[in-house]
């Protein structure tokens, strides 16, 4: 099925037949569908197929509450022919069909309406970061405009704070716009504050907490961040391995190699941007040197189980001693940051995959 807002197109592939036997377009709507699979129904046994998207999982939902199987595929890895230059629904939906009969598709992981609504309410707090982000920019640019620049501490702390309320200018205009963008700042920042006291208390969850509490152990993974991979991830044990679940958050190289001649450049990117963006921020903490362990940290670990500690003083060892190392040779920071949060992705899936399976 090629799903869309308002219709889908939908391309029937008999299990005794390499072409499609029926290709039909109905309204997106429950009934609908419905009426499309009682239509069906009396061929067999019926496996859906269709595309992550936009349209999320309420069509697979709904499918299922039929008792019907269907697969959401991943649309990122949908093998696809250079020479191929004509797009159509009709053409996608015959596509899918004949791609998972030959067994070249790869599905997603499709969360419960539960596991769903807690990796919203996480990317809800990351919109309103963005919008805090830019409304930041907007003010400082209009300071900036105007000859006014902070240079005492860093900006948006106490004191900062203090001298913009303490600010006047001499144009009504000015004062308007300047107070327009003071108040849109603190707004954001309201319901910033209303959001993660939301996303902390899903750390005392039963669903989380345990998982939580463990992630935590790792340099560089507090609450914040270790309730967003568990959202994002949901089950660790759905990844056979360390290297598999790297390739997941995109920090794998790539890779042309033909022959003799074998040619890897930067990451793939491909996966869950939100787990990379974590795992990349916590691996700066590595920087510093696998001695300093801080009192922080020490209490954060408090609550983790022995083996999650362990895992953790393992990864803060080595992925310090890597940093300098790749760094004593002259790579770029970057590099060596993206390298270090390459393999904190193996340990991350180590903590995760050992909690879950003693949870279950």
């Amino acid at each position: 099925m090629d799903v869309h807002k308002e219709s889908i197109v939908a391309a029937v592939l008999p299990p005794d037949s390499d072409r499609v036997a029926l290709t039909t377009k109905f309204e997106n709507t429950p009934a609908a569908l419905k009426t499309f699979v009682a239509r069906l129904r009396s061929r067999g046994a019926l496996t859906f197929i269709y595309e992550a998207g936009p349209c999320g999982y309420q069509v697979h939902r709904d499918l299922t509450a039929q008792g019907q199987e269907c697969v959401v595929i991943a649309p990122g890895l949908i093998p696809t022919r250079p020479g191929d230059k004509v797009k159509t629904d009709r053409r996608d939906a015959e596509k899918l069909a004949q791609l998972h009969r030959a067994g070249q598709l790869t599905a997603v992981n499709v969360p419960t309406r539960a596991d769903e609504a807690d990796r919203d309410l996480v990317r809800a707090r990351e919109d309103v970061m963005s919008e805090r982000l830019r409304a930041r920019h907007r003010l400082g640019k209009y300071l900036l405009r105007h000859g006014l620049v902070w240079r005492v501490t860093k900006s948006w702390g106490i004191k900062h704070r203090e001298w913009l309320k303490a600010l006047r200018f001499e144009l009504a205009s000015e004062t308007r716009t300047f107070d327009a963008y003071l108040r849109g700042l603190e707004e954001v920042e309201a319901r910033l504050n209303g959001l993660d006291l939301e996303v902390l208390a899903l750390a005392k969850n039963g669903t989380w907490n345990k998982l939580v509490a463990n992630l935590r152990c790792l340099k560089g993974v507090d609450t914040l961040s270790a309730v967003t991979l568990c959202v994002e991830v949901r089950d660790f044990r759905r990844f056979a391995s360390a290297r598999e679940f790297m390739g997941y958050t995109g920090l794998v190289s790539r890779e042309y190699s033909s022959g003799e001649s074998v040619k890897r450049s930067r990451i793939t990117k491909v996966g869950n941007a939100h787990v990379r963006r974590v795992l990349v921020e916590s691996a700066w903490s590595y920087r510093q040197s696998s001695d300093r362990t801080g009192k922080t940290l020490l209490e954060r670990r408090q609550g983790g189980s022995p083996e999650a500690v362990a895992t953790a003083r393992r990864a803060q060892e080595r992925l310090c001693r890597k940093f300098r190392k790749m760094v004593g040779r002259g790579k770029p920071q970057q590099k060596a940051v993206t390298a270090a949060a390459r393999e904190l992705a193996g340990f991350v899936w180590h903590i995760g995959r050992l909690s879950q399976e003693v949870r279950g």
